[in-house]
């Protein structure tokens, strides 16, 4: 894989440790200001909900890391594609069902990481 397709590719795993830590560690505190179209009652309650989604943007992170890793460039590009459209698919359900907002978030670097990762 490119170091230009590497870059997306990077800072997408990054966006998505940055969401496991808020969703794992930090719903309570930060929580509030980052989904700020929820009631503050909500969050205590559902601590334990976030926490799970936190893990499974984990899962999206590890696999584009792992992409990053591999030596193979068919392999790596094969990898890192697999998990950007998992995360595609994820920001257009969240897009569905939550707001359209989780779409640019993650929806359409999603695109932009496939585009480079297929292109370049």
């Amino acid at each position: 894989m490119s170091w230009i397709a590497m870059v997306p590719v990077t800072l997408i795993a990054l966006l998505h440790l940055y969401i496991l830590w808020l969703e794992m560690f930090a719903w309570e505190t930060r929580g509030p200001a980052a989904f700020s179209s929820l009631p503050r009652d909500l969050f205590k309650p559902t601590k334990g909900l976030a926490a799970n989604q936190g893990l499974y943007n984990g899962f999206l992170a590890a696999g584009l890391i792992w992409s990053l890793l591999i030596s193979d460039p068919d392999w790596a590009r094969n990898i890192a594609t697999c998990f950007l459209l998992f995360v595609l698919v994820a920001g257009a359900y969240g897009a569905l069902t939550a707001s359209r907002r989780i779409f640019l978030i993650q929806g359409v670097p999603a695109l932009i990481g496939l585009a480079a990762v297929q292109l370049l």
